[in-house]
């Protein structure tokens, strides 16, 4: 992988990691219970949306430490 190469490979494990976190961090923009989805409200549906992002950001950043390693 090109892009995990050198300090622009840390610059983007480092947004892999921190895109999630500032998103789910700011409660009161999402505290809410409409839109619902499947009967879900949003309050939930939005935390379990970024938990799925979540395991992909953390994925992509294990694989460009590792093909850096």
């Amino acid at each position: 992988m090109g892009i995990c190469r050198g300090r622009r490979g840390r610059l983007v494990e480092a947004l892999l990691l921190l895109a999630p976190l500032v998103m789910i961090l700011p409660v009161p923009l999402y505290n809410r219970a409409s839109p619902e989805l499947l009967g879900i409200p949003f309050f939930y549906w939005y935390q379990l949306a970024w938990l799925l992002v979540l395991s992909a950001c953390l994925a992509a950043a294990s694989r460009c430490g590792v093909s850096r390693g």
